[in-house]
Parts: C-alpha cells; structure tokens; sequence
C-alpha cells in the first residue's frame, strides 16, 4: 500500500521512432516545453520494429502504459514501417483488451520531427488517463497466479511437490 505522504504515479514507457517522435521529444526538450516526467523514452529506428512482445514485457515489468510514436503515415523513413506497426497495434489492442488492460494504457499516435508540442500534449494527456486508471499491477497478478499454480500442483502431484521444493 501507499503512503499517505507519497501520491502513486504512473510510469510509461514509450517507444520513439528514431527519424521524427523521437526528434519531436528531442525539440520540445530544447524549446523547453514542459511535459510530464513519467515516461521513459526507448528510441527505435523505426516503429516497425516494436514487436508487440516488447509491449508485454514492460506491462509484465511493471509499466502502467506504453505509448508508440512514429513517423506519419506515408513519411516513413522504412517506407512502410509505420504500416506495419500500425497493423501490429490494431491486434495488440485486441489482445490487450482480452488481457482485461485498459484501451487507454497502450497509444500509437503518429508525430513528426516538427511537433515538440504534439509530444507534449499527447505525454500529458496520457498521463492524465493512465493515473485515473491508476496502477496495472501485473507483476503482483503475476505473483499471484504463481502462488495459486504451486497450490495446485501440490495437490495434484504431492510427492513431485516435494522433490521439487
């Protein structure tokens, strides 16, 4: 539990396309645009290469949101890449959603290298979301069904249980 004196907030980790979201971060940086400190930029070379893997690693490591930048759609630097990513995240929602994750914990928005404030407002308003949904928690839930799966196992198999421990 948290206390009193210390206020939960979300982390997110974004994954930034080298050519334009992550020069779009690098120029609201240097025009000193204020955004919120939660997110935690991983540069790609392309938003094509986010494999929906990555995305299930940092909700399983404990992010509370994952947000995707990359180039517009035509503009990829890849040529198709954004496509392909845009293709991936539409059936990673889907996953997510049977998953029992929130719609608003996974963003793909597409930001140029000219749109410091895009970056800003898109960082701050899924900030706003995710710590109204407040904490993911998978790896408690994780944590969790580890405990029930050796309660189970103990019962199922009692004498492995106990070579095994």
């Amino acid at each position: 539990m948290l206390s009193s004196d210390k206020k939960w907030e979300p982390r997110i980790i974004a994954f930034f396309c080298n050519w334009c979201t992550y020069t779009a971060a690098d120029l609201a940086g240097v025009s000193r645009l204020k955004y919120a400190p939660n997110v935690r930029v991983i540069r790609v070379m392309c938003s094509g290469r986010v494999d929906p893997q990555f995305i299930l690693h940092v909700f399983a490591s404990g992010a509370d949101g994952v947000l995707i930048g990359g180039c517009h759609p035509g503009d990829c630097h890849y040529s198709e890449g954004n496509y392909k990513m845009l293709r991936r995240f539409m059936l990673l929602k889907r996953m997510l959603k049977k998953m029992g994750i929130e719609e608003d914990r996974c963003r793909l928005e597409w930001i140029s290298a000219a749109e410091g404030e895009k970056v800003k407002s898109v960082i701050n308003d899924m900030v706003e979301k995710v710590r109204k949904l407040g904490p993911l928690g998978i790896p408690k839930r994780i944590s969790k069904i580890d405990k029930e799966i050796k309660i189970i196992e103990k019962e199922i198999n009692p004498e492995e249980a106990v070579e095994h421990a």
